[in-house]
């Protein structure tokens, strides 16, 4: 897998946390560097986690469906995708606010946002892409766009939330049909 569709696997899947961080952002009463830096940091350490352990996951299972793997690659991606564009389309962007000082919070938070990670490590162990720096920029860049949407969310957030969302569904969607296209 290149450097380059990576970097896209991992802007999109940073989207959820994005759009995450720009409502705690809006949320804030006062901004602070420490809280954007914990957000960023919780939401990426999950967002690398989670296709290490779907990768691991999907070791156990490569071998069985190597005949239609891209298949299921697409399926997902594409499935992860749609469920974005539909979350931001007509589930309640209030609901994901976040409490910089609760913990409990943001740690289940950053598991929901991360479970889209999990299915994209699944995908990548059955496409046998090794997961090392997939994840390690998938963690970074969702670090990177978290950090900045707490202050992208306190200055200005409120003008494009749900648009940052379908534009990641759109981008997962995208890498599906080249994954899928690739192997036919």
């Amino acid at each position: 897998m290149s450097i380059f569709t990576t970097f896209f696997i991992a802007a999109g899947l940073a989207m959820d946390a994005f759009a995450v961080s720009i409502a705690s952002g809006i949320s804030m009463e006062k901004l602070r560097i420490r809280y954007a830096l914990r957000i960023a940091l919780f939401f990426g350490a999950f967002q690398a986690l989670m296709p290490v352990l779907g990768f691991m996951a999907g070791l156990s299972i490569r071998d069985y469906i190597s005949s239609f793997d891209h298949w299921i690659a697409f399926s997902l991606l594409v499935f992860i995708g749609l469920k974005m564009i539909y979350e931001s389309l007509f589930l309640n962007g209030s609901d994901k606010k976040i409490d910089p000082d609760d913990i409990f919070m943001i740690v289940v938070l950053s598991v929901a946002t991360s479970i889209d990670a999990l299915a994209v490590g699944i995908s990548l162990s059955i496409l046998n892409v090794d997961i090392i720096l997939p994840a390690l920029i998938i963690g970074v860049v969702t670090f990177v766009l978290s950090y900045m949407g707490v202050y992208i969310g306190r200055n200005i957030g409120h003008l494009f939330e749900k648009k940052i969302e379908i534009i990641g569904g759109l981008v997962l969607i995208g890498i599906g049909i080249k994954i899928l296209l690739d192997h036919l």
